[in-house]
């Protein structure tokens, strides 16, 4: 919907400014909530940066393994023509997107190193579990501005014209970026309920990767960008859902079993 856009000499696309309005959003959220319940918001900030590195360097790992065959031909053209302009173009093109999933067990697993590192309460957790939806809401917005992460063609919906994708264009496509940005922003909101009520306490980040698997699978279903890769009907992002929701479902019985409180 919005091209890319020059800006004092500079390219920009509106992806990156959505994401990036949304770590603000997010990270000041978080850091708010954390500093009302009498917690250290520099901890809070510290867990969230190193689930940022992590998400940057998990999302773009993830994509060039999508895209492994580009990962191929970039290094064919090193063997070919040596570290060259070439090669690093090609090596960008392989890697130069994000996929969700590979963030989030990326930001997951730095930002678990220095919860452990600094033995953190609980409620941590739970702040980053709120964290993360309200950001990947700004995300999906973002995805739909910028035209990734397209929908299935359909009679309602939207129309590209200028999407880098050429895919994308000319045909009328089902919004599902924003149905999926819906989707976080309500995660948001019922994990912001459970949280000021006091339920779950602990377990918050265990919900949402039961609920989000859960929709993520539906909303596979409504994504038109088959080169994301697929395997037994399956898309990689359900392929990866499937065991997000187990280990959510894992540790979410794991706490009821300890006498923690639940949903009622």
């Amino acid at each position: 919907m919005i091209p890319p856009f020059e800006f004092l000499g500079k390219t920009f696309g509106i992806y990156p400014i959505l994401a990036l309005l949304g770590a603000f959003a997010s990270g000041i959220f978080a850091c708010r909530q954390a500093k009302k319940q009498g917690l250290d918001d520099n901890h809070m900030l510290c867990l969230l940066l190193w689930g940022a590195v992590g998400a940057l360097l998990g999302g773009t790992l993830l994509y060039g393994l999508v895209n492994f065959p580009l990962v191929v031909e970039a290094f064919q053209i090193l063997a070919q023509a040596g570290l060259s302009r070439e090669f690093l173009g090609s090596l960008f093109t392989a890697f130069g997107g994000s996929v969700f999933y590979g963030g989030l067990l990326g930001g997951l697993l730095f930002g678990g190193i220095y919860y452990k590192k600094k033995s953190l309460p609980p409620i941590f957790l739970d702040l980053g579990a709120l964290a993360i939806p309200l950001f990947h809401c700004f995300g999906r917005v973002g995805c739909f501005l910028g035209g990734c992460c397209y929908g299935i063609a359909c009679s309602l919906g939207f129309v590209y014209t200028q999407n880098p994708i050429a895919l994308a264009n000319g045909v009328r496509r089902f919004p599902v970026q924003l149905l999926e940005a819906l989707f976080c922003l309500g995660l948001f909101f019922l994990l912001f309920r459970l949280f000021r009520r006091g339920r779950l306490q602990g377990r918050l980040l265990a919900l949402y990767l039961c609920l989000y698997s859960a929709g993520r699978f539906l909303l596979e279903f409504l994504r038109g960008d088959a080169y994301r890769g697929f395997l037994w009907g399956l898309s990689t992002s359900q392929l990866i859902s499937i065991p997000l929701l187990l280990a959510g479902l894992g540790f979410l019985l794991i706490g009821k079993s300890r006498g923690k409180k639940g949903l009622i």
